[in-house]
This record gives C-alpha cells, sequence and structure tokens, in this order.
C-alpha cells in the first residue's frame, strides 16, 4: 500500500462492509473500514496508527490518524502527521493536513492541503483543537 520502502500496514481491527457505525470511533494500532463510521475517527496520538479505508467505505466526521490510507470517502478534516495515500477513488470534503502525501489520479479532495511541519521546523502546527 505504501512504497516499497515502508513497512506493510498493521491491521488489529477490521470494520467489515456491512457495519455501520454511530458516533465516534477511538482505536489504537492499525484499523481497516470497509463500512461506514457516521462520527469522527480518532486513534491514540501516543503511539502508531494507521487507518485504511476501502472504497466501499466512508467516514463522516474527522479522521485524526499516523498514516491513512484512503480509497473511499472522508466528509471531515483529515490530520495524519504521517503519511497519506489517496488512491483513484478517494474523495475528501475537507482540508487535509498531512506530514506526506501521495495522490493517485482521480483522487478527489473539496478542501485545501496543509503540510504539518516536523517537530522543530518553523511553520503550520495544526492539533485537534485547532480543526
Amino acid at each position: 500500500m505504501f512504497n516499497r520502502d515502508s513497512k506493510p500496514l498493521r491491521i488489529d481491527t477490521l470494520i467489515g462492509r456491512s457495519v455501520k457505525v454511530h458516533g465516534g470511533l477511538d482505536f489504537a494500532g492499525g484499523l481497516h473500514l470497509d463500512g461506514r463510521v457516521e462520527g469522527g475517527v480518532r486513534a491514540d496520538p501516543q503511539a502508531p496508527s494507521s487507518l485504511s479505508v476501502s472504497d466501499t467505505g466512508s467516514i463522516e466526521g474527522p479522521v485524526e490518524v499516523t498514516d491513512l490510507v484512503l480509497h473511499g470517502t472522508v466528509r471531515g478534516d483529515i490530520i495524519a502527521r504521517g503519511r497519506v495515500v489517496l488512491g483513484a477513488k478517494a474523495n475528501v470534503e475537507g482540508n487535509v493536513y498531512y506530514g506526506v502525501i501521495e495522490m493517485t489520479m482521480g483522487a478527489q479532495i473539496t478542501g485545501k492541503l496543509v503540510r504539518l511541519e516536523e517537530p522543530g521546523e518553523q511553520g503550520e502546527s495544526v492539533s485537534s483543537e485547532d480543526t
């Protein structure tokens, strides 16, 4: 899912295509979403995290994770301090705050792209309270 130099995504939790979650979702580790979350998705900020959303997956709320691979839809702001990978069918309706971003032709973003600075760099810094 990432380039050859990256580690594969870790998946601890799987939410299937037929599952709809009402309300926010907090997780640690890795999460793969084929279903729908009607609320925000937030990972433990003290530990590395990864979220992968398939082309059938959707999130109606903000997302805050370390790494994100998106092939589905997010309607809300995304904060990913590590890497964001947007597949050809990815659709984001919100701002994307990222450390590193990779986009495939066909990915759609209705919002701003904002690069997050590394700790110690001058410039933009975003926390969930800022969004």
